[in-house]
């Protein structure tokens, strides 16, 4: 099962409603951008689906789980996290993640990959996508705004990957072996029986 993708426009205004009456005004403004930006971007290619997504969420603040939720580790929604308009890294990426889905490119295009940042000697997660099956990714990155490929991310060394249905421990940059099912994490789990309910949660402190 994939995040819940297909939203109609009665959808789009219940979502933007509940959004702005949760968090506030200018939440609501993010979320009125957020699903404008799905709406007029069907069209693009999908290299400029990257780009338009990508910088979209790079205008966000970053805040570590543990100052914004209380928790070592809490992945948000994506409407958690235009609603707060904040988060760490594997909110960053859930949410370019889906907002791909929504403009159409195939889950097999794109995985969510658990690294190690090297010059900040700590783990991370960014987006990557896969314009044919063999190809070297291109990755989508809050730590740095251009779209680059995989062999010109040296700071960065990849552990696991996974996408709607599969996990990949990953050997070398780009390539990785089939581990399982995506359901062994249980956070990513927990986060798509969240999105499914559109259910939000307060975080312990914004900004």
């Amino acid at each position: 099962m994939l995040l819940a993708v297909n939203v109609s426009a009665a959808n789009n205004t219940y979502q933007i409603e509940k959004i702005k009456q949760f968090y506030g005004e200018r939440a609501g403004k993010r979320a009125i951008a957020w699903r404008k930006l799905i709406q007029t971007s069907q069209h693009l290619t999908e290299r400029q689906k990257l780009s338009i997504v990508n910088d979209f969420f790079n205008q966000f603040v970053f805040i570590s789980d543990q100052k914004l939720w209380g928790k070592d580790d809490y992945w948000a929604t994506p409407y958690e996290f235009v609603g707060i308009g904040a988060g760490d890294c594997e909110d960053f990426s859930i949410a370019k993640y889906q907002a791909l889905l929504e403009l159409g490119i195939d889950d097999n295009k794109l995985r969510l990959v658990y690294v190690k940042a090297l010059e900040l000697n700590q783990f991370h997660m960014v987006v990557t996508y896969y314009p044919t099956p063999s190809a070297v990714p291109l990755i989508l990155d809050n730590l740095k705004g251009d779209i680059l490929s995989a062999s010109q991310r040296n700071d960065l060394l990849p552990i696991y990957s996974f996408n709607g249905s599969k996990l990949w421990l990953m050997k070398q940059k780009g390539l990785g072996k089939i581990a399982g099912n995506a359901s062994r994490l249980s956070l990513w789990n927990d986060l798509r029986n969240r999105s499914q309910n559109i259910k939000l949660n307060h975080p312990r402190n914004i900004f």
